[in-house]
């Protein structure tokens, strides 16, 4: 780099600044302990949340499976199930803690992973995107400085996270808790890394997420292909995918610690590439930027505009839910053989979703999980109204002819008629890896809109109330999903599992319909709506 300088004659002669050394890394730790308090909600909570489900599970597994017999039989049929080991991985070990492992590594996996790639792109590329870094970049801070403290935000969580699992789950066996611990951090460390090479490919914040997101989903993918062909997680495709690391390094089953090191050379590999091509471009650009549109503008409402923005999320979870529909249908009939005649699992299967047949009840299970992330899908669909409010991508189009309920119904049609669409989805991949009952099955995944529209209704009365309280709407399906999920496992008092909307619905396939409750959640959703919506009249938009 090359700047000028005034001597005490008036000349002005050059001189060059030396660009390597310690000025790139200028101001990381300013930047660290900011990103760790603009993340003092998401992070904690998302921890909490993932560490609570992997901690709950051993006391759940202990009151089902009471006697090492059992659980040595139930290890013995998951091994032999292809279908089980595509879905949760190959059983190592038949102690609490290898159920533990087997049962909810994977999917704590996932969850570490997801956490990494929304911290690195809300700190590296989300700042470009907004202009915010220039500003920043402006001050005394290094160029390499905004990404190494993203990065070290994210490595803190899964940090964090790796030693309250090890931690809580000491207990079963140190080294079996650590190596699990350690495992679920590596493969959210991994995927902060990869984030911050996809961040520098595209110049969307939103792109970014829906690429590093394909690769976690491709990632799930090859493992569950590989486990499906071995019994032993030997198989090359499983051995492509981090999440196939985590799995073969054992815990609780003679650890494999050298896998580990699989874990530090990926992070270490990928971060080493990041550096390198965030050195070969500009602020704000990156290595495929964004084509320009037509010279004339094709979309003329603004509900067309909301479609072009979100129609790449929407056939995302559409592809997502059919695909995992099918796969889950295709499990209901070894459901039954998998419970055997442990009385106290169906006791649990039928509190989680069923009254009547272990595969009714599986059924209802599975439409009620796909209800619960399809809360998800909702909240992040209504919540592009902020987006689009604090990015200042709104203010042009309200400038015009262009009302705020026009602007905002546009999105909303999208949020709600999709969730509605992807769960519709749902029941027909259900129905069809199920092979019967077709109406049903459908009608158990209709089911579960009423209670989604309600959480994305609350998104929608935060968000209209004050753009500081929309992301509280995290929080909410946050909430809701873990009540869901662990609350009747745990024995939840009734009381709590009540404030889940989706605790109030009928168990279909099994059950009796109850359009009572149907109706009514579908009226609170329509009352928040209304309300949020007032709300965002009479408040200053952010510009």
């Amino acid at each position: 780099m090359t700047t000028t300088t005034t001597t005490t004659t008036g000349t002005t002669t050059p001189f060059a600044v030396r660009s390597g050394g310690a000025r790139q890394l200028a101001g990381t730790g300013t930047l660290l302990r900011f990103n760790l308090r603009r993340d003092r909600v998401m992070i904690p909570v998302w921890v909490a949340v993932t560490a609570l489900m992997v901690l709950s599970l051993p006391g759940s597994l202990e009151s089902v499976y009471s006697t090492p017999a059992e659980r040595a039989d139930i290890a013995r049929q998951l091994f032999t199930n292809s279908s089980l080991r595509a879905t949760y991985g190959p059983v190592f070990s038949d102690s609490i803690g290898g159920l533990t492992a087997w049962r909810i590594g994977g999917y704590a996996a996932i969850l570490a992973g997801i956490m990494s790639l929304l911290v690195v792109v809300r700190h590296t590329r989300d700042e470009e995107e907004s202009g915010r870094q220039e500003l920043i970049s402006s001050a005394m801070v290094g160029r390499r400085a905004p990404l190494t403290a993203a990065l070290l935000t994210a490595l803190v969580a899964d940090t964090v996270l790796a030693l309250l699992i090890a931690g809580g789950l000491a207990g079963r066996g140190a080294s079996g808790a650590l190596a699990l611990g350690l495992g679920i951090g590596g493969v959210g460390a991994v995927f902060a890394t990869l984030t911050a090479i996809v961040a520098q490919f595209t110049e969307s914040a939103r792109l970014a997420k829906g690429l590093t997101g394909g690769l976690l989903g491709v990632a799930f993918v090859l493992r569950a292909a590989g486990d499906s062909a071995t019994n032993d997680g030997s198989s090359p495709l499983t051995w492509v995918s981090p999440i196939g690391w985590l799995e073969n390094v054992r815990p609780f089953a003679d650890e494999r610690w050298w896998v580990l090191g699989l874990f530090v050379a990926a992070t270490a590999l990928q971060g080493w590439l990041a550096y390198e091509l965030a050195g070969r471009r500009d602020v704000g650009m990156s290595f495929l930027p964004t084509r320009p549109g037509p010279a004339t503008g094709r979309l003329r409402t603004a509900g067309a505009l909301a479609w072009r923005l979100q129609r790449g999320t929407v056939l995302g979870w559409s592809i997502g839910f059919f695909t995992a529909g099918v796969a889950f249908g295709g499990l209901t009939k070894g459901a039954a053989d998998l419970v055997g005649d442990n009385a106290r699992t169906r006791e649990i299967i039928e509190r989680m979703g069923g009254q009547s047949g272990i595969e009714n009840a599986f059924l209802a299970t599975m439409a009620g999980m796909f209800g619960m992330v399809a809360a998800l899908y909702v909240v992040a669909s209504v919540l592009r109204l902020h987006a689009e409010e604090t990015s200042q991508r709104a203010e042009p189009i309200l400038a015009n002819a262009v009302g705020r309920l026009r602007w905002a119904g546009g999105h909303l049609v999208i949020a709600f008629g999709g969730a509605a669409w992807i769960l519709l989805l749902s029941g027909l991949g259900l129905a069809l890896g199920y092979g019967d009952d077709l109406g049903p099955v459908l009608g158990a995944s209709l089911v579960q809109v009423p209670a989604v529209w309600v959480l994305g209704g609350l998104a929608v009365l935060l968000y209209g109330l004050s753009p500081q309280l929309a992301l509280g709407a995290w929080g909410v399906a946050g909430f809701a999903l873990l009540v869901g999920w662990i609350g009747p496992a745990l024995d939840v008092p009734q009381g709590v599992l009540d404030l889940s909307p989706f605790g109030h619905l009928p168990k279909l396939p099994g059950g009796a319909m109850a359009w009572g409750p149907v109706l009514a959640l579908t009226g609170v959703a329509v009352v928040l709506v209304a309300a949020g919506l007032a709300g965002m009249r009479r408040r200053d938009m952010a510009t």
